[in-house]
């Protein structure tokens, strides 16, 4: 199977795509050792054309894909889109657009909330993938034939999966449901935030502002540095030395030595002298400018029962929808709703899920709607007031 490798193969092969009004897209990458995923191949296709492209090629320049990334004529069709549009906004420096992410799309649909990309081909068209080759190391040169064509399968398959997704959002009337999911799959935050927001993606409990602080700059430190030297944030700190740092409040090298989520020896090291350089900083905030400890949601006592209840109007609706339950609504959306009824800033009142869900979980909450057996079946009915 034969691989782009020249500058005149992938300015024709961009040529022929870009007569198409979709184009599929997958990527193949390995990111175990580094902060950014290293691009290792680039798979495309679409009716009547497919390409291999090796990014690894020496002197090949990836301007004409980047070219097709930003056509605003061509729609850029990917099964999970997430990591490819991190790889291309990061080499690149764009975000694609206009994109269509076939998972969510499966979801809206109906295919469930956990199937993977092998079972949505199968029921679609019937075909299998061969995913022998998923865990193979991508940098390796030269590919082999099985693993070529077990990257080309991912994006012709595609092919016939966005035809029959694209033709059931329009048959449902759901085409802008995913619309507003694009929005934020193709937001410029969702690729690029701020280092001073890094530790928001931790899971701590935090019991004073102090340490709130030092995690807020600890967590930015560390994400400068991992993204400079270009490796995983926990090569340069891991979480629970964070946590640690944070409790402890270290301000010299003997004091970051008795630490015990830290390697022997590190403390005397260059990183070890500028985390201590933020910390300090760190203590050194006045008490009134402390950072206030964010406020974590509880439940009010007796408000789980109403949670279980919503939770089964939430499988009726998606049961009668055809749509995943998690696209209507999450864990949080619904403990939220419970709690605080139209005061609750959740996704689920908000949009196209407010008329599908929302305002039937009001009125639940409300008891205007109730729930009841009706011939060993559940069902929902309107209470009269």
């Amino acid at each position: 199977m034969h691989v782009i490798t020249t500058q005149d193969e992938l300015e024709t092969v961009i040529a022929a795509l870009e007569k198409s009004n979709f184009v599929t897209v997958d990527t193949e990458f390995i990111r175990e050792t580094t902060f950014w995923p290293e691009l290792c191949l680039i798979q495309m296709a679409a009716p009547g054309v497919s390409a291999l492209v090796d990014p690894l090629a020496p002197d090949l320049d990836l301007k004409p894909f980047f070219r097709l990334m930003a056509n605003e004529a061509v729609t850029k069709v990917f099964h999970a889109a997430r990591q490819d549009i991190e790889i291309i906004f990061h080499l690149g420096a764009l975000i694609p657009h206009p994109v269509f992410d076939t998972q969510v799309a499966a979801m809206v649909c109906g295919f469930g909330d956990s199937v993977s990309y092998e079972q949505i081909v199968q029921k679609i068209t019937g075909g299998r993938i061969d995913k022998s080759s998923r865990f193979t190391d991508w940098r390796h040169r030269p590919l082999s034939e099985k693993q070529l064509d077990y990257a080309l399968a991912d994006v012709t398959h595609l092919i016939d999966v966005y035809k029959h997704l694209v033709t059931e959002l329009e048959r449902e009337n759901r085409a802008h449901w995913l619309n507003e999911e694009m929005e934020v799959l193709t937001s410029r935050e969702t690729y690029d935030p701020h280092p001073e927001d890094a530790w928001k993606r931790l899971k701590m409990r935090l019991r004073k502002p102090q340490e709130l602080a030092i995690v807020q700059a600890v967590a930015a430190w560390r994400e400068r540095e991992a993204r400079e030297r270009n490796v995983p944030r926990g090569r340069v700190l891991k979480d629970d030395a964070i946590y640690e740092v944070a409790q402890q409040a270290p301000r010299d090298a003997t004091a970051l030595a008795r630490l015990r989520t830290t390697p022997k020896g590190w403390e005397r090291s260059s990183s070890a002298t500028a985390l201590l350089t933020v910390v300090n900083a760190a203590l050194e905030i006045p008490r009134d400018q402390m950072p206030k400890l964010p406020k974590t949601f509880q439940p009010p006592e007796g408000s789980s029962a109403a949670s279980e209840l919503l939770k089964v109007l939430l499988r009726l609706v998606s049961e009668k929808e055809g749509v995943a339950p998690k696209v209507l609504a999450s864990g949080d959306d619904i403990d939220r709703i419970a709690a605080e009824g139209e005061a609750a800033d959740v996704p689920a009142l908000q949009g196209w899920r407010r008329s599908v869900f929302g305002d039937a979980a009001l009125k639940l909450v409300r008891g205007e709607l109730a729930i009841r057996f009706d011939k060993r079946r559940i069902s929902v009915f309107e209470v009269n007031s």
